[in-house]
């Protein structure tokens, strides 16, 4: 089966496509960074670099794509994220990031695939967008289009429920033409847990390095260490008595508990997110380890390894040595982790056979 992939990134979710039978040929991305590491990543694709509201970018990908039986979409979901600060319907509305899902539309139209594949954050299924003079959700305006052709489904999935050792919620919308079969697969009931994943890694303290091609630790400041050195597994610095988060003169920094907080051992990873390279940022911290003098280890943020193993990736994940460690830590914060992605798209009955 052949494949296009849109706003795809480094190619994160894709990872295991090939494994299943889904061979993407033509791919598109804004980033050049992101586009020359993906070209590393898939050197027999035609990686389209430029942005997909240009006309010319638009018809080249549709060119290439002609006759592909599978389309991937993950559009920008800054627009949509309860991260940002485009919470309500009507900041959302205004927000031309949330209209690209439109360009995921006009492909289908112009390149009838028999599956498609849509992933964003869960705010995609509430959001409506203009449509026939009235607002509508995406399956709405979906259904609308194509609902003679396809069978369209959507739901909130946890990759923590397909063998992840993260939880991170995602909305998929899912498109099968009536003459084929896409059921969703059933969820797992154990949990890979942060442990399973890295659990048998090498200790590091702030900048320190291993043998271990990735696994190395970034550096923080001596108050972030000595805070962290007080904080246990699964807890915040700011619940501490004396070791907290404080200013030069000693009072308190205000935060939220998810800041400054380990994450825990027995339990999948919580959502990795784009600042994964910041101890003040949410629950990025490593569990840690009690030592005998009552303090705990690896006081730093998750080593870029950590970061693939949680996101499904393979520990030999065939990226350049030169690859900037800040782009690796966005292109895994940013992406839709490609082990749920094979599970689900795996589920398509015909590659099943």
């Amino acid at each position: 089966m052949t494949g296009l992939s849109l706003f795809s990134g480094a190619g994160i979710g894709e990872t295991y496509l090939s494994r299943i039978g889904v061979n993407i040929i033509v791919a598109n991305e804004i980033n050049p960074k992101r586009a020359e590491l993906y070209r590393h990543l898939y050197p027999n694709c035609k990686m389209i670099c430029g942005d997909i509201t240009d006309k010319e970018i638009y018809n080249s990908i549709i060119e290439n794509a002609l006759g592909v039986d599978f389309l991937i979409a993950s559009p920008p979901c800054q627009g949509m994220s309860i991260a940002g600060k485009n919470r309500h319907q009507d900041t959302m509305v205004k927000d031309n990031r949330n209209y690209l899902i439109n360009y995921v539309i006009s492909a289908i139209s112009d390149l009838k695939p028999k599956f498609v594949f849509i992933e964003n954050v869960p705010t995609l299924l509430k959001f409506q967008l203009p449509y026939k003079g009235e607002l509508y959700s995406i399956t709405d305006i979906l259904n609308d289009l194509f609902g003679q052709e396809y069978n369209i489904n959507s739901k909130i999935v946890d990759s923590s429920d397909y063998g992840v050792p993260q939880t991170r919620r995602r909305a998929i919308i899912k498109m099968c033409i009536k003459t084929e079969n896409w059921e969703w697969p059933e969820p797992e009931i154990v949990k890979v847990t942060v442990k399973d994943a890295i659990g048998n890694l090498p200790s590091l303290e702030s900048g320190e390095k291993s043998e271990l091609k990735w696994h190395f630790a970034r550096k923080h400041s001596k108050n972030n260490i000595l805070w962290m050195k007080h904080t246990p597994t699964g807890k915040s610095a700011f619940s501490n008595e004396v070791y907290f988060p404080q200013k030069k003169d000693g009072t308190r920094i205000k935060g939220y508990n998810s800041s400054y907080r380990r994450i825990k051992w027995n339990e999948p990873a919580p959502t990795i997110t784009i600042r994964n390279d910041c101890i003040a940022s949410q629950r990025n911290v490593h569990p840690g380890r009690k030592l005998k003098d009552g303090t705990y280890s690896d006081a730093r943020v998750l080593t870029p390894l950590e970061l693939m193993l949680l996101t499904s990736l393979p520990a030999n994940w065939d990226i350049p040595d030169d690859t900037p460690e800040l782009l690796i830590r966005q292109v895994i914060g940013e992406s839709i982790p490609p082990l749920m992605v094979e599970k689900i798209v795996g589920n398509i009955e015909c590659l099943k056979n």
